[in-house]
């Protein structure tokens, strides 16, 4: 196998959002790969066999040495918003650490992603944080590319997530005067194809650019867009006054976000986040998308994403203990367990095939079918689809009020619901061998629609766990006890 002679490329903070999404960019175009991260054993399951991962933290500035051995291009991403000292003071040092290190092994280019902000005003701690970063880095002499954009619209954006939190859980708002400021939101798409594009833009001095899509709109206006996606309904009352501490405990109370988090964000919103520099436009050939795609491609992408989750490795990986009420992915809520028998999976598997029709769903079938009734009484399908075959299914397949997603034979079946519910949900079963039998999983996933959904979910979660139990411990005994029939030709 050949040398590559392609230029090295330094990314730091691959853990994170907006690194996570470049780094898979990067990986897809075969660009090398070096990732700097403080914990690398978290890092390094994550990427691709030909990127480098190595330990080093920007507050350190003799680790930083060796991690820019022979880079050409560096990424710096970090940021210390989450600290519980003087965030500044760190943001500070990392950088002419990181800038220091940078001009001593002759890396040829820095690119930087900021926030856009009139420095005529009187800015936010975290803003003037971000910018001083970007004047420290220019400080090295070395060409640094500086992105400068407002909202970034993708699941995972730490603004776009409270957004969504707000959405979700809130039918009528308070609306302090933050919520009617502008901003000029960008897709994560168009941010991370700008990243991409920076590493072969000709550049002999340093160059700022403000990035941003076509829409200017306030965050109420981002809030109700992506209620009506979502098919929400939400009122928002304005307010005169709401401090950003206030508003960052009420933050921290119906959204994931920590308050000291949140303060800092809420600050950085008091001033309007517009592109009043259109040079991006003329230097790239790339035109970011508008407000309502960029949320719709967000939702669209999550479903991808979650779809494609197998929920053992999800589980297994997250360390969260499992707890009442769930474990929480993103917006969706997930139960899961498992059983552990002695039989290969082909017969673990094959009681899972015929659930449901006239093989009934092996636990309390009288909740079952109390439940189809009231789905018959507010317009649902109700159980009276029953199933195609008693032993066999394919996609597609109408399963009682479910509809079979996908089916891998002796994995995996996944169920999407069809009866009526606040939200979307969905039931898997998955099947693993071990050195001495088979483990079967059994998930149920929800994703809640708006705090009617959440209601919905935490008022039947006594009974659901319950019925979801009985019902793998069943699959569990049949498969053990009947073998033989359990085998049956489909």
């Amino acid at each position: 196998m050949g040398t590559d002679h392609r230029p090295l490329v330094l990314l730091t903070g691959a853990s994170g959002y907006i690194g996570g999404r470049l780094l898979r960019a990067l990986e897809a175009a075969g660009r090398p790969v070096r990732c700097l991260a403080r914990h690398p054993e978290f890092l390094r399951p994550r990427v691709s066999s030909s990127t480098q991962v190595i330990q080093a933290d920007c507050l350190d500035r003799a680790s930083l040495r060796p991690a820019m051995a022979g880079v050409q291009t560096a990424y710096y991403f970090v940021h210390s918003m989450g600290s519980t000292g003087q965030f500044e003071a760190e943001d500070r040092q990392a950088a002419q650490n990181f800038a220091d290190a940078a001009r001593e092994q002759g890396v040829k280019r820095i690119v930087y992603l900021g926030g856009l902000g009139n420095q005529n005003q009187a800015l936010s701690a975290h803003l003037r944080s971000r910018h001083e970063v970007a004047d420290i880095l220019r400080s090295s002499a070395i060409p640094t590319i500086e992105f400068r954009a407002s909202i970034v619209i993708g699941s995972g954006s730490l603004s776009f997530e409270m957004i969504r939190a707000l959405v979700q859980r809130l039918p009528v708002m308070i609306c302090p005067r933050w919520v009617a400021v502008k901003a000029q939101p960008i897709a994560i798409e168009d941010v991370v194809a700008y990243l991409v594009a920076a590493l072969s833009l000709p550049l002999e001095e340093s160059t700022v650019f403000e990035i941003g899509g076509p829409d200017q709109v306030s965050y109420g206006e981002i809030m109700q867009e992506y209620a009506r996606q979502c098919g929400l309904r939400r009122w928002m009352i304005p307010v005169p006054v709401l401090t950003p501490h206030l508003s960052s405990l009420w933050l921290g109370l119906v959204t994931p976000i920590y308050a000291r988090v949140g303060r800092k964000l809420i600050e950085s919103m008091r001033n309007p986040t517009l592109v009043r520099d259109q040079s991006a436009l003329a230097a790239f050939n790339i035109r970011p998308m508008g407000l309502r795609k960029a949320i719709e491609r967000a939702l669209h992408h999550e479903n991808l994403e979650f779809a494609a989750t197998f929920w053992s490795d999800a589980l297994s990986s997250s360390g969260k203990p499992a707890s009442w009420g769930g474990v929480r992915f993103g917006t969706r809520l997930v139960d899961s367990r498992t059983a552990y028998v002695s039989v290969p999976p082909a017969l673990a598997f094959a009681p899972i095939q015929r659930i449901g029709g006239s093989n009934g769903w092996y636990f309390a079938s009288f909740l079952w079918q109390i439940r189809g009734f009231f789905d018959l009484l507010v317009g649902g399908v109700g159980l009276r689809r029953g199933r195609r075959d008693p032993h066999a299914l394919i996609a597609g397949d109408a399963l009682d009020f479910w509809r079979v997603e996908s089916l891998e034979p002796n994995r995996r079946l996944n169920l999407v619901a069809e009866m009526k519910v606040p939200g979307r949900a969905w039931l898997q079963f998955e099947v693993e061998p071990t050195n001495h039998g088979s483990v079967i999983r059994q998930t149920a996933i929800f994703d809640p629609a708006g705090l009617s959904g959440l209601l919905y979910w935490y008022a039947l979660y006594p009974i659901h766990y319950c019925i979801f139990k009985g019902m793998l411990h069943q699959i569990a005994a049949i498969a053990q006890r009947e073998p033989a029939v359990a085998s049956a030709p489909a």
